[in-house]
């Protein structure tokens, strides 16, 4: 793979990581069209993921921190709790427990745990499958149909106010589920993750963060597993340099992208998406067959 070539592929990822268009789908169409190869399989695809990563962090970094504080309180408060369960058995007293969600952050993170949690049972099952996929055009032109679908249909739903004191564990499964299936190229991760959370009734700007904040587990817990399976193997100092270019990109871009997306799902006009994905799925198919 060219400088060149990663480049591309970077800019390409920072852009439809983001967007609900599928960025697993896009590159995998340019590898195809255009016999792009990388020597060392899925970990330039980690890689790129995690210069997305870079990008969440930055825009949600208020977030994230709070969550790992939050994160912190609860189990020294889940600690204290045991110490008081001992107590009042021993000494027949009644002390009070302290209440574990006690705030919207407490109860976030307890979402985002069930949502990664039912996204890694998904991706462990149908990783196989995923890797297979993105061998052909035809795949991602099924996964860019789904997406399609999934984006029109919300376009009709009217906008909810949930926000994490009203959202439910079932929810929080159900997107870990359909984030677990976005692994399929052609997919939108964000895409179908962010229309479901509206549909559920979510807030539309709380919808946004969600979908983001559930990204980082995953692309963490698949850089961790890649990176133990693989342990770098055919990891040059030209192709980490080259890799490298383009995971920058990808954050650079996703960064700006996310912005945008926080505008444009307020406006909600997911129609758009929609058309797209379809006529991208459609040139997909005729690729296929002509080329």
């Amino acid at each position: 793979m060219s400088v060149i070539q990663a480049l591309l592929l970077g800019l390409v990822q920072g852009i439809t990581e983001f967007l609900p268009v599928s960025s697993s789908g896009h590159l995998a169409i340019l590898e195809n069209l255009f016999q792009i190869k990388n020597q060392t399989g899925f970990t330039f695809e980690v890689l790129l993921h995690i210069g997305t990563l870079g990008a969440i962090l930055a825009a949600f970094w208020q977030d994230l921190k709070r969550l790992f504080l939050e994160g912190c309180k609860m189990l020294y408060d889940a600690f204290e709790n045991l110490k008081t369960y001992f107590h009042n058995r021993n000494q027949q007293d009644a002390r009070r427990y302290r209440k574990l969600i006690s705030n919207n952050y407490r109860k976030l993170l307890l979402l985002l745990a069930v949502t990664t949690l039912s996204t890694a049972i998904m991706g462990f099952l149908l990783e196989g499958g995923a890797a297979q996929a993105k061998e052909n055009l035809l795949a991602p032109a099924m996964g860019f149909f789904f997406t399609g679908v999934f984006l029109l249909v919300v376009d009709f739903f009217p906008a909810g106010n949930k926000i994490p004191k009203d959202v439910g564990w079932t929810a929080a499964l159900a997107i870990g589920i359909v984030q677990g299936i976005a692994v399929f190229p052609g997919i939108s991760r964000s895409g179908i993750t962010i229309a479901l959370c509206l549909l559920l009734g979510f807030n539309k700007k709380f919808a946004v963060k969600y979908s983001f904040l559930a990204a980082v587990p995953t692309v963490v817990g698949a850089a961790v597993l890649e990176l133990s399976q693989n342990g770098g193997k055919g990891l040059s100092p030209e192709i980490i340099g080259t890799y490298g270019i383009s995971a920058l990109a990808a954050g650079i871009v996703g960064y700006f992208c996310i912005k945008m997306m926080l505008n444009l799902v307020r406006k909600k006009r997911f129609v758009y998406f929609a058309v797209y994905c379809f006529l991208a799925g459609t040139a997909a198919v005729v690729c296929n067959f002509v080329l």
